[in-house]
């Protein structure tokens, strides 16, 4: 189930489109939602994660950032991943080509709210159990779900700490993993060749004794 759609440009944070889930059960707690997703648009730049999962407890935000554009939704955490973004890549089609052009010029929050009519026909495509079903073969570059950062909403919004920060912090990590996957190339292949260094000796030393001791 997705409960929560926004978009909002990345340059200032300013909510351009928004769609809430009308319902009791998902209105509970969707206020508290409601003011992280505010939150965390507000914390992006230009060197914010194009895509990125924040975990919210048995929630999760996925946001998806193209051409200055933020789209954000927050569904269940057993929503497939694949889907979510799926369901945001649709949005940004759209949207791109609706307002691409407008975007950068409004001033006024929720310029675009009549676009709620598109965002609510799309998650029903997305959220029907046997439109689930078949958009799940759908082809999209979003193959390689494990490149996706992921985050915790909290651990974001207390430490105020940037999302182009944990951003950096994963590829120091993939460099380092990539580094210690090289290393480990290297000592591989150095034992190899002492492997042989060493046989290549005994083999020599063995052929001047056996000629020595014979002649």
């Amino acid at each position: 189930m997705i409960f929560l759609t926004m978009i909002a440009r990345v340059a200032d944070g300013l909510p351009l489109a928004a769609s809430i889930q009308e319902d009791e059960q998902s209105g509970r707690d969707l206020q508290q939602y409601q003011s992280q997703a505010k939150q965390l648009l507000r914390k992006l730049n230009a060197q914010s994660p194009d895509r990125c999962m924040l975990e919210a407890g048995n929630m999760d935000f996925c946001y998806f950032i193209a051409q200055g554009v933020c789209y954000l939704c927050l569904c269940e955490a057993s929503f497939p991943k694949k889907m979510a973004f799926g369901y945001l890549e649709d949005l940004h089609n759209e949207f791109y080509e609706q307002y691409g052009k407008r975007v950068p010029t409004v001033t006024r929050p929720y310029s675009f709210i009549e676009f709620d009519t598109y965002i609510q026909k799309t998650k029903k495509s997305y959220v029907d159990s046997r439109a689930r079903r078949n958009l799940s073969s759908i082809n999209t570059e979003l193959h390689d779900v494990q490149r996706i950062m992921v985050a915790n909403i909290e651990e974001v919004l207390q430490r105020g700490e940037a999302l182009s920060a944990l951003d950096t912090k994963a590829s120091n990590l993939r460099s380092q993993a990539e580094k210690y996957r090289s290393d480990a190339r290297f000592l591989n292949t150095r034992s190899t060749y002492a492997k042989v260094a060493a046989v290549a000796v005994v083999f020599i030393t063995l052929i001047i004794y056996v000629r020595f001791w014979w002649l």
